[in-house]
């Protein structure tokens, strides 16, 4: 009955449909909120629990025949998130994202200031692919549309505040916000409080 108040006969219809797929998509889901777009599947290994919202784009084209995108238990995702997977993307367990998300492992050239940087004169697309993996651990969150670009490690229970651009790696246990996102709160595990951080 609560389902119905919350969802409606229609959204209530949708829901049933969207549990049956999910079981004949990836058995170990929880919910996949249809539609979605599932690229290189065999590349992806997903667990238990897994949940998502509408619209969300999920892709990994590895260089060799492997799996590059793996993700934990008792995850779960909003509307229209992208991950995308090349070299490396680990998200750890019961981590919650909220909507429109960026993520990845890789780029249309490199940027660095080194010998590999992409010339501006090339077109975007034919530009050598670029990677470096990305770990997200377990218990974070991360806030609505932020982007989190390749070689970014977040630490276990860290929280990104919405609208970040995280281009550098977040200790566990802090908040970060901004662009490029930075650490303003840390749990203090004494006094089970997160404070400001000088």
């Amino acid at each position: 009955m609560r389902l119905l108040h919350t969802y409606g006969f229609g959204g209530l219809l949708h829901l049933m449909i969207c549990f049956v797929r999910t079981k004949l998509t990836f058995s170990k889901a929880r919910l996949i909120r249809f539609p979605i777009d599932i690229r290189g599947k065999k590349h992806i290994s997903i667990s238990k629990g897994f949940t998502t919202g509408v619209g969300c784009r999920i892709e990994a084209y590895p260089e060799q025949n492997k799996k590059v995108l793996f993700i934990g238990e008792n995850f779960q995702m909003n509307d229209y998130v992208h991950i995308t997977a090349m070299e490396s993307v680990t998200i750890g367990n019961n981590v919650l994202l909220a909507s429109k998300i960026y993520i990845s492992d890789c780029s249309h050239g490199s940027y660095s200031g080194n010998e590999n940087d992409s010339n501006p004169n090339e077109i975007p697309h034919n530009r050598k692919m670029f990677s470096k993996p990305v770990v997200i651990e377990d218990n974070v969150w991360i806030g609505e549309s932020v982007s989190v670009l390749p070689g970014v490690r977040i630490g276990k229970g860290t929280i990104v505040g919405a609208n970040a651009l995280v281009t550098k790696d977040l200790p566990e246990y802090v908040i970060a916000v901004g662009s490029p996102a930075k650490p303003v709160k840390k749990f203090n595990f004494v006094t089970k409080r997160w404070e400001l951080l000088p």
